[in-house]
This record gives structure tokens, sequence and C-alpha cells, in this order.
């Protein structure tokens, strides 16, 4: 597989557990290069990781020292990436929750519109929790508020395709956008800059502990910091809400 000079995989992990493997596989069958920021993790899977990529000039990983969350994460990559001269990465998680068959199509859609985030609409199926199936449409709800409805299909599915340049930039004018809260902010704070969404729809698989699956999810803790992130946007919305409007005529 020829490697792209564009557009890579981006995956941000700390402690997946074994399925951060066959996720990196499945990754790779389908794209190049891929590389995994290893956010501190203490399981053993970086040195298999680090091990895989000796092997494998599609794959690279890239170490932080100690956790500091999934934006973070994506964040550092996406800086190495930017210097790089990649404009492009599709973001997955490492819990074998995204489809992997469905980068080559996430990506196509990317290069056909350079200019737009593609981002994924999940399509669920019984092994999801009904609470966080839910959930999730309240934080849509106040996405697509703050937003304007500029057309954010879903706002925490992060299976998608950024664009590297303006979400950099967005990320180094806040000190937020580093943990849980990294996937609506990132989408409702390009809409604002005026990077559009294209929606792809994408199934989401929930494994279960005895297929492997590893969540950090926390449910307080975690809808706690959504409901500060909404507060937040929503004084920023307020503040932009002249020009949203104007954009939106």
């Amino acid at each position: 597989m020829q490697a792209s000079k564009t557009h890579l995989v981006l995956i941000p992990s700390y402690n997946p557990g074994t399925q951060v493997f066959e996720t990196v596989r499945a990754a790779r069958a389908a794209w190049s290069p891929v590389w995994v920021v290893a956010d501190g993790s203490t399981d053993g899977t970086t040195a298999g990781l680090r091990a895989r990529a000796a092997q494998d000039p599609g794959l690279r990983v890239l170490e932080l020292p100690r956790n500091r969350g999934k934006g973070a994460a994506v964040l550092h990559g996406l800086q190495q990436a930017q210097q790089a001269g990649f404009t492009h990465a599709l973001c997955m998680d490492a819990d074998g929750q995204h489809p992997a068959a469905l980068i080559a199509r996430f990506m196509q859609c990317s290069s056909a519109r350079p200019d737009a985030m593609v981002l994924g609409v999940p399509q669920f199926d019984a092994s999801a929790p009904a609470l966080r199936v839910k959930g999730r449409r309240v934080s849509n709800w106040w996405a697509n508020l703050e937003t304007l409805w500029a057309g954010i299909g879903d706002s925490l599915y992060g299976f998608r395709v950024y664009p590297i340049a303006p979400l950099v930039a967005v990320m180094r004018r806040t000190r937020w956008m580093r943990r849980f809260d990294f996937d609506p902010e990132a989408a409702v704070r390009l809409c604002w800059e005026g990077v559009p969404p294209l929606n792809l729809p994408a199934p989401v698989r929930y494994l279960a502990a005895d297929e492997g699956g590893v969540s950090h999810f926390r449910y307080l803790r975690d809808n706690a910091l959504l409901t500060w992130m909404h507060l937040r946007l929503l004084a920023g919305f307020a503040l932009r809400l002249p020009r949203l409007a104007w954009r939106r005529r």
C-alpha cells in the first residue's frame, strides 16, 4: 500500500489492553501511515506497539511520559503530523469501537472536500449502553444550538477526519479540549471558524470485557466535564451570535 503524503490515521491510546493491536492491524490494512500516540500507558501495550512499529514502516508510535488526556494526545500527534507535512488526520479510538473498514471512504471524502471536517455519525447495535445512547442526544442538541445548526451530525463520535491546520490553531488558543471534552468542542469550534461538517454514517461497537473491551468513561466525572464544556461554549456562542447568524443568512 502506497503511503499517503497528506492524510494519516491518528490513534490516541491510553491503557487500551490488547485490543489496540487488533485496532492497529485493521487500520494498517486500510491505510498508510498510521500513527499511535501512547498517552502514558502503563499496561505494557506501548512496548508491543513499539515492537510492531520497528517491523512496519507504515506505523509510527509517539510516546508521552504521562497520561495527559485524549485531546492532549491528539494535539501532540497533530503537531508532529503538521511538522511532517500532513494536512489531514483521521482520528479513531484504540479500543476497537470504530470501523477501520471505513477509513478509506472517509479519507476519500476528505480529499474531495479538504476544507471540511468529515464526522462519523454512529449507527448503534445491541451492544450500545442505552444510557450513553440517550445521553449523547443532549450533547448533540447543545452542540447544534452553539453552532446555529451548522450540521453537526454527532458531537461525540470520535471517528472523524480533521483538517490539521485549523484544529491546531483552535487548540493552541484555549487551555481546554485536552480530555474527554475534545471531540464535541473540536466540532463546535471548527464550525465557528467556518470549517463545514460533512456527515457519514459509521457503525460503532461496544466490546464486552471478555471481548477485550476497555472503557475509561466515568459517568459522573465525564458528564460534569461535558456540562462545564457546554457552559463555556454557550458563552462563546453568545459572543459570536451576530457573526454566526450572518453566516447562516
